[in-house]
C-alpha cells in the first residue's frame, strides 16, 4: 500500500511538471508575439487547454502503459522506477528553463527497465523513434516553406487593423489547439506507467493527471514560457498562427495513433523553420538553439541508464552491474576531459620555427 501511494505522488508530481514545461510549447507564442500580454493568461490558458485534451488521451495510455513493456513485467515497483527517474529529469530541465520533451524521457525511462528485465517490444519503439524524427521535420519544412513564400509573394500593403485582429485571435486560437493537442499526448507520460501496473484505471488516470498538468502550467511554467515566447525567434503574427496550428495538427494526428510525441521538439522545429526564412546563419547561432538540442539529445539517454541501473539494483538484485556501468562512464569522462584539457595546453604552446 505504501508503494501505491508513492507511487501516485510521483506520478502526479511529474504530471505537474509535465505541465509546466508543456507551457512553453502552447501559448508561448502567443506571449512571445504579445498578443497576449499578461504571462498568467497565456499559463491559464495552457493549463485549461491541457486538461481538455488530457480527457482525449486514451490511445497514447495504451502506449506507454502496454506498448513498450509486457503488462506482467510493468509491476508497481517497475511504474515507480519509470515515473522517479522521468519527474527527475524533467524537474531539472524545469528549474533550468528548458522546453525539454516528456515523451522521450518516459519513453527512455520504460526502454531502461525494458532492457534490464529483458522484455521489450522493439518493433514499437523503431515507430515511436521513426516519429520522433520525422514528425519535427515536417512542422521545420512546413513553416520554412511558408515563410519563403510569405516573403515572395508578399503584398506591399498588408497591415491593416482588422487584418492584425484577425491574425491576433486566430493565434490565440491555434495556441489553445496546441494546448489541447499537449495535454492529449503529454499525460499519458505521467499516469500511462500506473495504467499499465492496474494502480489507477485510464478515466481516473486521464482526468486527475490532466488536473495535475493544469496546475503546472499555471505554477511553475514562467520560465519555460519565456524560454520558446521570446529567446528563439521573433515572431511576426502569421508566423505564430502556422507554427502553432501545423505543431497541434501534427501532435493531434500521432495522439490519435497512440504514438508518444516530443511537443516541444514540434513546436521549436516549427520556430526555428520560421526564423530561418528572415536569418538562416543566425539562427543556428542562437545559444538557446544548442543548449536545448543538447538537452533533447542526452535527455532520453540519462533516463535510459538511470532506469536501466534502478532496476538492476532493486529489481534484479545485479549491484555488480551497475557498478561496472558507472565505472566506464566515469573512466569516458574523466578521459574525455583530460584529452581536452591536453588539446587546450598544447594549443597555447607557442610554435617553434623550423628551417
Amino acid at each position: 500500500m505504501t508503494l501505491v501511494i508513492l507511487s501516485l505522488i510521483i506520478a502526479y508530481f511529474y504530471a505537474f511538471n509535465v505541465g509546466a514545461s508543456g507551457s512553453a510549447a502552447t501559448m508561448g507564442i502567443a506571449y512571445g508575439a504579445r498578443v497576449i500580454n499578461k504571462k498568467w493568461i497565456a499559463l491559464l490558458l495552457s493549463g485549461i487547454g491541457c486538461l481538455f485534451g488530457a480527457l482525449w488521451g486514451g490511445e497514447v495510455v495504451e502506449t506507454i502503459g502496454k506498448g513498450l513493456i509486457p503488462e506482467s513485467l510493468l509491476t508497481v515497483e517497475a511504474a515507480v522506477i519509470i515515473l522517479f527517474v522521468s519527474a527527475l529529469t524533467l524537474f531539472v530541465t524545469n528549474l533550468l528553463g528548458i522546453p525539454l520533451s516528456t515523451s522521450e524521457v518516459t519513453v527512455g525511462s520504460i526502454v531502461g527497465v525494458s532492457i534490464s528485465l529483458q522484455q521489450l517490444y522493439l518493433s514499437k519503439l523503431v515507430d515511436i523513434i521513426l516519429f520522433w524524427v520525422f514528425v519535427p521535420l515536417a512542422a521545420f519544412l512546413l513553416t520554412f516553406l511558408f515563410g519563403l513564400l510569405k516573403e515572395r509573394f508578399k503584398p506591399k500593403k498588408l497591415k491593416s487593423k482588422k487584418l492584425t485582429v484577425a491574425l491576433s485571435v486566430l493565434l490565440i486560437i491555434t495556441g489553445f489547439l496546441e494546448a489541447i493537442a499537449a495535454g492529449m499526448n503529454n499525460v499519458a507520460s505521467a499516469v500511462g506507467p500506473l495504467v499499465g501496473a492496474d494502480v489507477l484505471n485510464k478515466g481516473t488516470g486521464l482526468l486527475t493527471g490532466g488536473l495535475f498538468m493544469a496546475l503546472g502550467a499555471l505554477l511553475l511554467g514562467s520560465r519555460v514560457l519565456e524560454t520558446n515566447g521570446k529567446r528563439i525567434s521573433h515572431l511576426s503574427l502569421s508566423d505564430g498562427v502556422v507554427i502553432s496550428g501545423t505543431s497541434g495538427f501534427l501532435v493531434i494526428g500521432a495522439s490519435l495513433l497512440g504514438i508518444p510525441i516530443p511537443m516541444t521538439q514540434v513546436t521549436t522545429s516549427g520556430i526555428v523553420g520560421a526564423g530561418a526564412t528572415k536569418d538562416w546563419r543566425g539562427i543556428w547561432r542562437n545559444k538557446v538553439i544548442h543548449r536545448i538540442a543538447k538537452v533533447w539529445v542526452t535527455s532520453p539517454l540519462i533516463s535510459l541508464v538511470m532506469a536501466f541501473c534502478l532496476t538492476e539494483i532493486f529489481l534484479m538484485s545485479k549491484v555488480s552491474t551497475v557498478i561496472i556501468i558507472s565505472s566506464g562512464i566515469f573512466a569516458t569522462l574523466v578521459l574525455t576531459n583530460f584529452g581536452r584539457s591536453t588539446l587546450v595546453k598544447k594549443a597555447r604552446q607557442p610554435l617553434k620555427e623550423e628551417f
